[in-house]
C-alpha cells in the first residue's frame, strides 16, 4: 500500500481532513497529516486563509517541506487547496516521489521546474469552482501534456468540496473522487 503525505488546506487541519486521511488509512494507506499552522484549525476558511497569507505563501511551502523531512521521500504528495503548494513543490523537487494528488488547485508545473518523469498526478475540482477557474483550470490542462497526469472535473462550483467539516461539501463528487485515489494509490 502507499505512503501518502497530506497537506491542510487554508482553513488548517480540520476534521474533514483528518476524516478524509482516515477513509485513507482504513484502505490500508499510511498517512501523514502534517499541521503547517502549529495550531487547531480556524472556525472559518476565510480567517484561515488570511492567517496563511499573513504568513505568506513561501512560507506555507517551507514549512511543508520541513514537515517531511523525517519521512522517506518514496510517497504520493497530496494537498487541498493551499496545500497544493506544498504538495506539488515537493512532487516536482524532492527525488523519490511516487506521485501527486492536487485537489481543488493546480499550480503550473513551470514554478518548479517541468514535472518529473514517471511521476503520477491527478487534479481534482469541480467544473464551476471560481477560484479554480481563474487561472488552475489551465494549469491543470497544462499539465496534460505529460502521460502521467490526469485532470478530473466534477458537477458543481464549490472550492472545497472533500472536506465533510465545512458547508461545500458534495458527499456525491467525494465517493466518486475517493475511489479515484484509491485506484490512482494501488497503482503507486
Amino acid at each position: 500500500m502507499a505512503e501518502v503525505v497530506l497537506f491542510h488546506h487554508g482553513q488548517g487541519l480540520t476534521l474533514g481532513v483528518a476524516g478524509f486521511a482516515h477513509k485513507l488509512r482504513g484502505a490500508g494507506h499510511s498517512v501523514h497529516t502534517p499541521n503547517l499552522y502549529g495550531r487547531p484549525a480556524f472556525d472559518d476558511f476565510l480567517e484561515g486563509t488570511t492567517h496563511a497569507y499573513s504568513i505568506g505563501l513561501d512560507e506555507m511551502i517551507k514549512r511543508g517541506a520541513l514537515a517531511v523531512e523525517e519521512i522517506a521521500a518514496e510517497v504520493v504528495y497530496a494537498g487541498f487547496s493551499m496545500g497544493v503548494l506544498p504538495a506539488q513543490m515537493l512532487a516536482q523537487v524532492r527525488e523519490g516521489a511516487k506521485g501527486a494528488l492536487l485537489f481543488h488547485n493546480c499550480l503550473p508545473y513551470t514554478a518548479f521546474g517541468s514535472w518529473p518523469a514517471g511521476v503520477p498526478v491527478q487534479v481534482h475540482a469541480m467544473e464551476h469552482d471560481p477560484v479554480f477557474l481563474s487561472g488552475d483550470i489551465e494549469n491543470a490542462r497544462n499539465l496534460l501534456a505529460y502521460p502521467e497526469a490526469e485532470l478530473f472535473l466534477y458537477p458543481g462550483d464549490e472550492h472545497i468540496f472533500t472536506d465533510d467539516s465545512m458547508a461545500s461539501y458534495d458527499e456525491e463528487a467525494t465517493a466518486l473522487l475517493m475511489e479515484r485515489v484509491l485506484t490512482f494509490l494501488e497503482r503507486c
